[in-house]
């Protein structure tokens, strides 16, 4: 210590207890902050920015990032569970819960004097069994649409509202098997999230297609199109600037007309062909044509394609022209050189719908679609949010199902479970590191305990009656929420994601057994070192 303040006089200096104090008050006061968000009856939080703009929001991922924490701990622990949320898309809020309950249980053995290398040793002796009972306990079973909605729900009732997580269920379902292909990972980038300020939260549907947030640049193209063939395309359909800087002289006004009139036909052949390709395709039947460009289109092009009745869009994003060709079919072209009719994709319905100043245009009925779009609706800003920071974990919820190919049961069935397998594992852990194997096994029952007590019932009580359930029958009993009783996870359909419970037993181990192993901590930056 002496040492320390020999260095740097003005160095702030926790020891021994006094650091572990720290560290256990800041880790019980994130818990405090989450404990209420737990689960299908916990309660939201409302953040407000610097600005004014207001979030409503119960996902533990959304409130640590946009909570501004101080405490260096508490930032440690965050980032952990955020981290736990970017590899599997849920788990964050029992991430912060369990890691604060390790803590506030192992200090319960340190302030009697045990060292905390014995606890940590007892952790890890805890996490190695947990880890077992977890590959015993997890089912393996088809993954069909039933099972996928089930652990679809589990996870999206848990950020919402029951009527409007039953909604999006099926929607984000039916989102993830329309892109998933046979022996390939999921691409969730695939499934387009778009938000329109329109109508409430309930109308929330799947388009089997595309929408893309702009319209048609011209007054007299069609707004609707049935049996349409669409290309996709690349090339610049408007007079460009060269790339170096050059200067022309021109001797006479005929010259400059002859020099603009060149380039135009540049671009009017360009136009021609696409025209060429439409009256080949078409014909004289009904058939419509949408051209969707990713680059620009001048008005003199847009006015020759809007004659020939050709819907054309232009500065279409660029990750939506890969996924028109997924949702079409076709393939997008770079040049107009040779345009055939393999080139071009079909849809059932292309239409435009204006909301205010905003236009979206909706390519539907696509034959075999292989991208889609989740259509978000809801009447202000914070409710598309919510929605949107929803469905991303209830996407990642059925992609993390179908690649784990298992569940585990849900509802805190899991984790009475594991605590009682422990304490029968405890006798086989030598020494005193079986107090560490306790205090792990204590601290899991927090996730049964808080989800009783935010449905309003007495967490104890409850707790007790799921322990004599899962002893008497054997089978996995977690907390019903609507009435307090224990419930069969396995036969009301609450599932887990099996890859989301082997993260958060790893991550949690860890960063407790760090944060009980600090004796000592330094604020000594740069800045103090001054004067």
């Amino acid at each position: 210590m002496s040492a320390i303040k020999a260095l740097n006089p003005k160095a702030e200096v926790a020891r021994a207890q006094a650091a572990l104090a720290v560290n256990i008050s800041a880790a019980r006061g994130l818990q405090d902050v989450l404990r209420t968000n737990l689960g299908p009856k916990g309660t939201m939080k409302m953040l407000v920015s610097g600005a004014g703009d207001i979030k409503l929001t119960k996902d533990g991922n959304v409130l640590l990032r946009e909570m501004q924490i101080q405490h260096p701990t508490a930032s440690l622990i965050a980032k952990v569970a955020t981290a736990q949320d970017d590899m599997t898309g849920d788990g964050t809020t029992s991430n912060v819960l369990i890691i604060g309950e390790l803590l506030k249980q192992a200090d319960l053995y340190i302030s009697e004097g045990l060292h905390p290398r014995i606890v940590t040793e007892g952790f890890e002796a805890a996490k190695e069994k947990a880890l077992e009972m977890l590959e015993q306990v997890k089912v393996s079973k088809e993954m069909d649409r039933e099972t996928l909605i089930n652990v679809a729900r589990t996870s999206l009732r848990t950020k919402v509202h029951r009527e409007l997580a039953d909604i999006l269920t099926e929607a984000v379902v039916d989102a993830v098997l329309t892109v998933k292909k046979p022996n390939e990972p999921i691409d969730l980038f695939m499934v387009e999230i778009m938000e329109m300020k329109h109508k409430t939260e309930s109308d929330t549907n799947l388009v089997r297609g595309i929408v893309l947030d702009h319209g048609a640049r011209h007054p007299d193209m069609k707004k609707r199109v049935e049996n349409a063939y669409i290309l996709t395309c690349s090339v610049s359909l408007e007079y460009e600037k060269t790339e170096v800087n050059s200067g022309f002289f021109y001797k006479s006004a005929n010259e400059r007309d002859k020099f603009v009139q060149a380039e135009r036909k540049f671009i009017e052949e360009r136009v021609n062909k696409i025209i060429a390709l439409k009256r080949k395709v078409c014909g004289d039947s009904k058939k419509g044509f949408v051209v969707i460009n990713q680059k620009g289109i001048d008005p003199l092009s847009l006015d020759a394609f809007a004659k020939e009745g050709i819907v054309a869009l232009r500065r279409a994003k660029r990750r939506n022209m890969e996924r028109l060709t997924l949702a079409c079919g076709g393939i997008a072209m770079n040049s107009v050189e040779d345009l055939t009719l393999d080139c071009l994709g079909q849809a059932g319905l292309v239409y435009e719908q204006t909301l205010g100043e905003e236009k979206f245009t909706f390519v539907e009925e696509c034959n075999n679609p292989r991208s889609v779009t989740l259509l978000l609706k809801g009447p202000n800003k914070h409710t598309l949010t919510q929605i949107k920071d929803a469905l991303r974990d209830g996407l990642r919820a059925v992609k993390n199902a179908i690649e784990d190919g298992c569940v585990v049961p849900g509802g805190g069935a899991f984790e009475v479970a594991v605590a009682d397998a422990l304490i029968k594992h405890k006798s086989s852990v030598k020494g005193r590191a079986q107090l560490g194997v306790q205090a792990f096994a204590d601290a899991l029952l927090i996730i049964p305990k808080v989800l009783a007590r935010n449905s309003g019932y007495d967490p104890q009580e409850t707790l007790v009656k799921i322990q004599t359930e899962y002893s008497k029958s054997g089978q996995l009993a977690g907390v019903d929420v609507n009435t307090g009783e224990p419930m069969l996870a396995a036969e009301m359909g609450v599932w887990d994601n099996y890859n989301v419970k082997k993260q958060l037993l790893h991550s949690c181990t860890v960063i407790a057994s760090n944060i009980l192993l600090v004796d000592e901590i330094m604020r000594a930056g740069l800045s103090s070192l001054k004067g």
